[in-house]
């Protein structure tokens, strides 16, 4: 019957399509690409309604295949994306996209651009409104291409000021695309999303032709605009633009907190508690010991000597001054149930000391005043450093010894 056959097709695709997939995750190119050819064939008795467009789908398989197939060449990818194109207007920029991104990746930036330009000027009635967006996309990837064709003439302009001559040639076509990649680069910017490389070569580009108020307007507007995306890169952008400008530490402080609220595990957190610990002011002190503890929760700090040495010169001061202990107490408090075993077992103080002496040292003293003269982390190093008759580690000893109490006191 008409129901039964079609229920044996749809089955048969079905089947068909597992068979494509279990041959790419093997990396079966030629099986994959057999088995989507009878795929394809069978597309064409197909008189169903599927949730995924067919051509969508020989599209995502096909690209995948050619991409990783030994025979295939770029000639062939070609074909087959010229294909994809005509073969449904409702993913035609996105297949020119995908077609612009292998091009680049196989360093035919020409062709990259030009396949780029050709899609901007595409136009198919009310599709070309619906993909606003990808048109956005395309004219922003072009911009980009500019902005690089832009980078080589300026390269190629200061290699020529340095050997006493100029062309004028150079200069102007390097004028050129910087009109044409700030045009479209400005354009993308302003849409809510994640920006990092397209506002990274904006900025770039006016910074080069001074106009260091618009490129400072640009980062705030990525990094505080409430329609944009929690990025922690456009804080990082500001910052190194400030920084770069010599822009007063209060600037960069403010810029740096909003950064440790985000990703407190960045690695500017080093930079942020030194400032910190730089200010006369107490709660900023104290938030340099909030920053550099919370740094030292994460895994990719735990073997960070710098870290340790910031956190142990901290701590070591508070405690020799006996003034505002109720910091380390704090820090501390939410800490103390699961750090001793993970920065301070027995096991990572032979570990540590194997691998890194002043690692071993700074952690040592931060684990001597943060658990006392027993822990077993502080135990280990102090004994295996007196063994080797290091001056500091038996003033490390004595240090701790005399300031078991302050153990007490934190410890509650």
């Amino acid at each position: 019957s008409s129901h039964e056959y079609k229920l044996n097709f749809r089955k048969s695709k079905e089947l068909c399509l597992s068979y494509i997939q279990d041959a790419m995750l093997q990396k079966q190119w030629k099986r994959a690409a057999e088995f989507l050819t009878f795929y394809v064939e069978s597309l064409e008795k197909d008189f169903s309604r599927e949730h995924v467009n067919p051509s969508e789908m020989i599209w995502r398989i096909g690209t995948e295949i050619l991409c990783h197939h030994s025979c295939s060449s770029m000639k062939e990818f070609n074909s087959f994306t010229e294909q994809m194109k005509t073969l449904a207007v409702k993913r035609y920029l996105k297949v020119c996209l995908e077609h612009a991104f292998h091009l680049l990746c196989n360093g035919l930036t020409n062709e990259a651009y030009q396949n780029l330009s050709l899609a901007e000027s595409w136009r198919f009635g009310e599709q070309t409104a619906i993909q606003n967006k990808e048109m956005k996309l395309i004219q922003a990837y072009r911009g980009l291409l500019d902005y690089y064709s832009w980078s080589k003439q300026k390269n190629i302009l200061l290699k020529q000021c340095q050997d006493g001559f100029e062309d004028f040639s150079v200069e102007q076509e390097m004028h050129s695309c910087f009109r044409k990649a700030a045009m479209n680069l400005k354009e993308i910017i302003k849409v809510p999303g994640v920006w990092d490389l397209f506002v990274k070569c904006y900025v770039d580009l006016l910074e080069f032709y001074g106009d260091h108020n618009e490129a400072r307007q640009v980062l705030n507007e990525y990094a505080y605009n409430s329609r944009f995306p929690a990025n922690p890169n456009a804080h990082v952008y500001l910052y190194e633009s400030l920084k770069r400008h010599g822009e007063p530490k209060k600037s960069l402080i403010s810029v740096l907190k909003i950064l440790h609220d985000i990703v407190p595990s960045h690695e500017l957190m080093m930079d942020f508690n030194t400032m910190l610990q730089k200010s006369k002011k107490r709660k900023k002190r104290q938030l340099g010991l909030e920053v550099i503890f919370a740094a030292l929760d994460y895994a990719g700090w735990k073997q960070n000597v710098k870290a340790w040495s910031c956190l142990a010169r901290q701590v070591k001061q508070i405690v020799t001054s006996e003034k505002h202990l109720d910091w380390i107490k704090q820090e501390w408090n939410s800490r103390k149930d699961w750090w001793p075993a993970f920065h301070f077992s027995r096991y990572l103080a032979k570990r540590n000391w194997q691998e890194n002496e002043n690692l071993s040292y700074e952690k040592a003293l931060v684990a001597g005043i943060l658990l006392g003269k027993e822990c077993k982390y502080f135990k280990y190093v102090s004994h295996q450093g007196c063994k080797t008759r290091a001056r500091r580690f038996r003033v490390l000893k004595k240090f701790v010894n005399k300031h078991n109490l302050v153990y007490l006191r934190i410890s509650g």
